[in-house]
């Protein structure tokens, strides 16, 4: 019988930790232990520690699922992290994780993980749903389920803004500094966002913390990147091939790793520079530039890609009219952005296709397809907004928009039935109910509350567009559809 990953592993050099975990202390606290962060924040942690060393190790908090828990509690919090390239696979084992939690069922060992002096910084990646975030004002949604919980119950949360909150409140009664609170997804100016949101709701708690939050608090921003599917079996089989332990918490990365993060951390911060993240003063040029253009293509090339029976980003790739479009949505996005210093752009859309083309990478269409009223306003709908105002082009990015709504519309008539996975699904629902052509689905889409700018919904041309693909894509199959697009 293999036996389980562990602290009591005896792994090669190559693939153990260069430094004694256990030897570290606790020092950050992140909420969301999901295979991303095992794959990006966690990975730069363990270089740090094994270059700088210092108490910096990571006590991981899952809000809802006791997966990671139960994956990683019986291995000390060890993983396998295998890194993919099209020249092959390196297995290396993470130390970075001393410990998870679990949230769900009573959240007071996260909160004296964050309460304790030890934590000088809360990092997360839960995805956008999770926050609560009301974009029109900045704040948070009072509507959204666990805030509107936390809301009623604020010492005993269990979101994202609660636990910040109460954790923080926490500290203030101790006398102790407050943490650093780090937002590792994709959102834009994603410290800003968050700074507003948990402000704001502690504003509707206690005005007195929401004043000492807003003063004392700090959240820098930060970009991260990394491509990590979901892992398999083969993952699993694969860490224990060249670990020669069983490892539950395996997880699959691509060999690219781009951290880059806004430099505010009063309380202090591992070495993270060690492992090649990057330290700026503004992180929104580097947000612009990854959202629009590998987020971006990446949201286009999901939707087309499902639709025309592409499993994987790398089938996507391999197919050369979908491909072409690719490039093409890329190139428009990047006309849509000022010039980046040390970057460039047209070097950079021929490595994202590099890595979309990585035969080792398994990433489903259809998982990235997830969740597009929260990916496509950023992705999509706001770059589209500034070619708009340049009078640049706008069919790549009504092809995208198209691709997107004939998914919301879960026409079935070139595929299988499939499950429309987002967070609106219901307003999706409801807008389509009475939409039986493509100029109804096109307008009661681009109609929903919050979603495309003002201007954009109004753009006839924009719209005509976007339905004229539509109808092709809802009248005959998607690769018809992307064959006819490869034509204009």
């Amino acid at each position: 019988m293999t036996p389980r990953l562990s602290a009591r592993a005896l792994l090669p050099k190559t693939i153990a930790p260069a430094y004694r975990p256990e030897d570290h202390g606790i020092g950050i606290v992140h909420i969301g232990l999901g295979a991303f962060h095992k794959a990006h924040q966690a990975a730069y942690t363990d270089t740090a520690l094994a270059v700088s060393g210092g108490d910096w190790r990571i006590l991981g908090v899952s809000l809802r699922s006791t997966q990671a828990l139960e994956q990683l509690g019986p291995q000390d919090g060890r993983y396998t992290l295998i890194e993919h390239s099209a020249a092959g696979s390196r297995a290396r084992v993470i130390g970075a994780i001393a410990g998870a939690v679990c949230a769900a069922n009573g959240s007071d060992r996260a909160l004296a993980a964050m309460a304790d002096p030890t934590c000088r910084i809360v990092s997360l990646t839960v995805t956008e749903k999770a926050y609560g975030l009301d974009r029109t004002n900045t704040g948070c949604d009072p509507t959204h389920p666990a805030v509107k919980a936390d809301l009623a119950t604020p010492e005993h949360p269990q979101g994202v803004l609660g636990l910040i909150a109460r954790a923080a409140a926490l500290r203030r009664q101790a006398g102790l500094a407050p943490f650093t609170v780090l937002c590792c997804d994709n959102l834009p100016e994603n410290g800003l966002l968050l700074r507003g949101a948990v402000i704001d709701f502690a504003w509707r708690i206690d005005p007195d913390l929401a004043e000492y939050m807003a003063r004392e608090l700090v959240f820098p921003c930060c970009m991260v990147d990394r491509i990590t599917p979901a892992a398999t079996a083969a993952t699993r089989a694969e860490a224990a091939r060249q670990t020669g332990y069983a490892d539950a918490a395996a997880t699959d990365t691509e060999d690219f790793r781009q951290w880059v993060i806004e430099d505010n951390f009063p309380q202090g911060r591992p070495d993270w520079a060690s492992a090649r993240a990057l330290f700026v003063t503004d992180v929104a040029p580097y947000e612009s530039m990854k959202l629009r253009m590998l987020n971006g293509s990446h949201s286009m090339l999901a939707y087309a890609g499902f639709h025309a029976g592409l499993a994987l980003v790398r089938d996507v790739m391999a197919h050369r009219d979908l491909a072409a479009l690719v490039s093409r949505h890329m190139q428009a996005a990047a006309a849509t952005l000022p010039p980046l210093s040390g970057i460039d752009l047209d070097n950079y859309a021929s490595q994202l296709c590099e890595r979309f083309a990585n035969p080792a990478i398994a990433h489903e269409t259809f998982q990235i397809a997830m969740d597009g009223t929260e990916k496509m306003p950023q992705r999509i709908f706001s770059p589209a907004d500034d070619a708009r105002k340049r009078g640049a082009d706008l069919r790549p990015f009504a092809f995208a928009t198209a691709a997107w709504m004939r998914h919301a519309s879960r026409a079935a008539h070139d595929c299988p039935p499939y499950e429309l996975r987002d967070p609106r699904a219901s307003d999706i629902g409801r807008a389509l109910a009475n939409a039986a052509t493509a100029i109804d689905i096109a307008h009661a889409l681009s109609s929903l509350p919050g979603l495309m700018p003002d201007g954009l919904c109004r753009d006839t041309l924009f719209l005509n567009r976007v339905t004229e693909i539509l109808e092709r894509m809802l009248s005959s199959s998607m690769i018809a559809a992307i064959q006819a697009e490869g034509e204009q």
